[in-house]
């Protein structure tokens, strides 16, 4: 049953955050996203949850099979929802006035008088420790650090009774601190009351150290604290989320559909990654030339014997290209199967897969994004549009949606609360 709760998503990629809160049956007035293949996924999958609601998967399911085209699939959705919420925006100050324009139009199309809740955070990039050792004080020119200030903008705009912001723990020090700051002493001068924690993903059912910050602000005449987030147990290993998929060599498998290797896994089934409708897309080996393969067997090999991390320093002399060995040593890594979570998964994935390697020496080569998706905790049903590149980088980019799902289920008590 759909519940009364309105949301407007910004910046939002693929569909991550939103994932979660489609599950809990929110009412979106618009996602903005300015990456055409990412706002193409999260079309596909607002028709999803249309027809989902009204009973009719077995359409999207067509869809993923290629027995219907994207154009039936959008028709048949829009006979119960209009999908039309997703707009293929960039978010700067020069558009600003176009975007709200339109946002408002939909809130009078759907009757909508205002905004509960307002979701999301910019590219984090900019905001990444990773990001500005590789580029230096460069970054602090780079104009994705100042995306808050239009965050801002649309909660003074909207003003919805909570809003979420999520962005990596680095910008807290980004800009020297002043973009933190910034964001919190404005949204502070807007009437919110604004905490924070940082949470991991592994602690929600992700089989991943994903660490996010979660800024949560709501209006000050609401009596409201910072949610409990309760850490999840589960004692299931990376391996849940490879053993039933095909074994495959550079180059093998496919976009499109292919039958599973094995029967549905504990950790699968409990959190809804893959159910008997489902069927298998997204699993194809990139290709991978000999030299690399031979670092992928080595360091899977110094793994399954030693159980550690192998530093570029040490492979073989007629292994190393590179003549900077100093910075970024752990550019090879096995996604270990008898660990509780893998590495992070980031969107450089879509550039090469050294960091991600499948831990079975036989197949040695690098993850598929099905399996990327995994272990973001993507369902098997969740179609990725555009290029593998693309794909790629949707996922790098996205929030997990068991992450996000917990997220909107606290937002539900805070709003009911309210």
């Amino acid at each position: 049953m759909r519940n009364d709760f309105t949301v407007l998503d910004m910046f939002a990629g693929a569909g991550g955050m939103s994932e979660g809160f489609f599950r809990q049956k929110y009412r979106f007035v618009s996602h903005i996203e300015k990456d055409t293949y990412a706002a193409t996924t999260l079309m596909t999958r607002a028709a999803y949850h249309s027809l989902r609601e009204n009973n009719r998967e077995d359409v999207y399911y067509e869809y993923l099979k290629a027995d219907i085209s994207r154009e039936q699939l959008l028709e048949e959705a829009n006979k119960f929802t209009d999908t039309g919420s997703v707009l293929n925006y960039e978010i700067r100050e020069d558009n600003e006035k176009v975007i709200i324009k339109n946002i408002k139009e939909r809130m009078k199309a759907m009757e909508v008088k205002k905004i509960d809740l307002i979701i999301g955070g910019p590219p984090c990039q900019a905001y990444s420790v990773i990001g500005r050792s590789r580029v230096g004080d460069r970054i602090e020119k780079d104009p994705r650090n100042y995306l808050f200030i239009r965050y801002l903008s649309f909660l003074k705009t909207f003003a919805p009774s909570i809003f979420v912001f999520e962005n990596v723990p680095g910008i807290r020090t980004a800009i020297k601190g002043k973009a933190y700051l910034d964001f919190v002493s404005g949204a502070g001068k807007l009437g919110y009351y604004i905490n924070e924690r940082i949470l991991d993903a592994s602690d929600f059912g992700v089989l991943q150290k994903r660490k996010r910050i979660i800024i949560i602000g709501w209006r000050k005449d609401m009596q409201l604290t910072y949610p409990e987030f309760e850490n999840v147990n589960h004692g299931y290993m990376v391996s849940s989320i490879l053993s039933d998929l095909p074994p495959l060599t550079p180059g093998e498998g496919m976009d499109g559909v292919q039958a599973y290797y094995g029967p549905i896994t504990a950790y699968l089934r409990r959190y809804r990654l893959r159910t008997k409708k489902d069927v298998l897309i997204h699993h194809v080996a990139r290709r991978h030339n000999e030299r690399d393969r031979e670092i992928y067997r080595y360091v899977i090999a110094v793994w399954d014997k030693e159980r550690r991390r192998v530093k570029y320093n040490e492979l073989p002399e007629n292994l190393k290209t590179h003549k900077n060995r100093t910075v970024f040593e752990d550019r090879f890594k096995v996604v270990a199967s008898d660990l509780p979570y893998a590495q992070t998964v980031t969107a450089h994935i879509s550039k090469d897969g050294h960091y991600f390697i499948h831990p079975d020496i036989r197949q040695a080569r690098s993850i598929t994004v099905r399996e990327a998706a995994r272990i973001q905790s993507f369902p098997d049903n969740f179609k990725f549009e555009g290029p593998r590149t693309a794909q790629y980088r949707q996922i790098g980019n996205a929030v997990p949606p068991l992450l996000s799902e917990r997220i909107a289920i606290e937002m539900k008590k805070m709003l009911e609360a309210a």
